[in-house]
């Protein structure tokens, strides 16, 4: 296994349980992306500064007065620090000696076209590879930034010190997140992107997501494009065309949230007849396998699905497969996604227009939060739910979740895709009174209903 993240981890796991003995490999911190720099460091920082917007809007119940603020920005960044570590030896380097197994080696690996594994200038034997390797932070082609001092997603989360201004560029989950985070935490956030936000998104929900930001004083570009970035001694300035009109963006620091690249390179890839797609990662076919027999890749290297849990999950039939003889397929027809803003967006499944463009005729619905009683009981109506179906079966293909609680709501629609339901089946089905996953259930009726006709529990 070449990459002791959470693909590695869970590759090296699944073999050494069907009895195999596994070579892990890792290259720097072990525990990878997720644990170390990505997954927890974010968003135990984001649930920080959610804290920091709670106390702030407290007045939006009658009769309460609520303020908060950093205190000190070193000792939260600490804690943070505190959590990485300590998830990092408890989830993966404790755990290394309860598999027999398994045996970690600590350098560079490089395929040497021969069916051997070439570590640390020592060649290794095996009979099968599970390359792992994840992604890293991706530049965007902006001229002039290399000559500009940059935070990456990783980066930024390490400042010693709040910065006062900060420009995010890229308009992802990774970007709207951050640039969140950091406004809520005192500094003055401009975020810019070249399309809309958030852009594999229902654009309801994109167009939803932008104005809330917008009014917690971000201050949001997009359908823009990129002139040039320069260093100043106050910062950054960046210049921008809008509507064919130049303009300049000033900021202390720059962050750059413009994606991730497969992290292939050094690994002899090439010459040992691996070949790589289009976005620069790993080819594998449905079973996780490469253009080069006994070869398999999976997670961010592959440059698709790039959360942990899939890759967890693809690493997993990887090593099944490379042991059992490619019997299982990779599935992600109903692949939950999260976005930590808040509100949070959630989705799996097709969007409105990929149903469309995969030839079904569709039928959406869509409730406001407004129509959801937990949302009116918390005095937060903001957000909506978007459900997409077969107009011709009523099957739901797809849907999408903006609300404070959308992460832990979007499991029932991943259910339902799963197993087949229609719009009208998850409308007959009971749902707890003065919850948001409730607002799936006004959904699904709102096929057929105008639901701010029915009462309470109606339906």
């Amino acid at each position: 296994m070449i990459g002791a993240g959470s693909a590695g981890f869970s590759a090296a796991i699944t073999a050494s349980e069907q009895g195999a003995n596994v070579a892990l490999i890792g290259h720097g911190t072990i525990g990878g992306t997720c644990v170390n720099v990505g997954c927890v460091p974010s968003k135990t920082m984001i649930r920080a500064a959610e804290a920091l917007h709670g106390a702030r809007a407290a007045h939006r119940f009658p009769g309460l007065a609520g303020e908060a603020n950093v205190a000190d920005w070193g000792r939260l960044v600490a804690a943070k620090d505190d959590l990485v570590t300590t998830l990092r030896q408890k989830k993966y380097v404790d755990l290394l000696p309860q598999y027999n197994g398994v045996a970690y080696l600590e350098g560079k690996a490089r395929l040497n076209g021969q069916g051997a594994l070439i570590v640390n200038g020592d060649p290794i034997m095996a009979g099968k590879i599970i390359i792992a390797t994840g992604s890293a932070p991706a530049l965007p082609d902006i001229p002039g930034i290399g000559d500009v001092p940059y935070l990456t997603s990783t980066t930024a989360l390490e400042l010693s010190e709040l910065p006062r201004s900060l420009l995010v560029i890229g308009g992802g989950y990774i970007g709207c997140e951050l640039a969140q985070m950091f406004a809520r935490a005192g500094a003055e956030v401009t975020l810019v992107t070249r399309r809309r936000l958030l852009p594999e998104a229902e654009p309801e929900i994109s167009a939803a997501l932008t104005g809330y930001l917008r009014d917690e004083g971000i201050t949001v570009l997009t359908g823009l494009s990129y002139r040039r970035i320069a260093r100043t001694d106050r910062g950054v300035e960046l210049t921008v065309a809008i509507d064919g009109a130049d303009e300049v963006i000033a900021a202390e620091q720059v962050l750059l949230t413009t994606g991730r690249s497969p992290n292939t390179g050094g690994l002899g890839l090439a010459e040992a007849g691996v070949k790589l797609c289009g976005n620069g990662g790993v080819l594998v076919d449905e079973r996780m396998r490469t253009s080069k027999p006994g070869v398999y890749a999976a997670g961010d290297v592959t440059g698709r699905d790039q959360f942990v849990y899939m890759a967890a999950y693809g690493a997993k039939l990887a090593a099944q497969n490379a042991l059992n003889g490619d019997s299982l397929v990779y599935d992600n027809a109903a692949m939950p996604w999260v976005t930590f803003t808040d509100p949070q967006v959630a989705g799996v499944g097709l969007t409105e227009q990929a149903a469309r463009d995969a030839g079904f005729e569709t039928k959406t619905s869509i409730v406001s939060l407004d129509q959801v009683p937990r949302a009116l009981a918390a005095r937060d109506t903001r957000g909506l739910i978007k459900l997409v179906a077969d107009a011709k079966s009523d099957r739901l293909l797809g849907g999408q979740i903006l609300a404070p609680e959308g992460a832990d709501s979007i499991q029932t629609v991943v259910l339902a895709i799963k197993h087949g339901m229609t719009a009208k089946a998850l409308g007959e089905t009971i749902f707890p009174y003065l919850t948001t996953v409730e607002g799936l259930k006004l959904a699904a009726q709102g096929f057929g209903k105008d639901v701010a006709k029915l009462s309470c529990c109606a339906g």
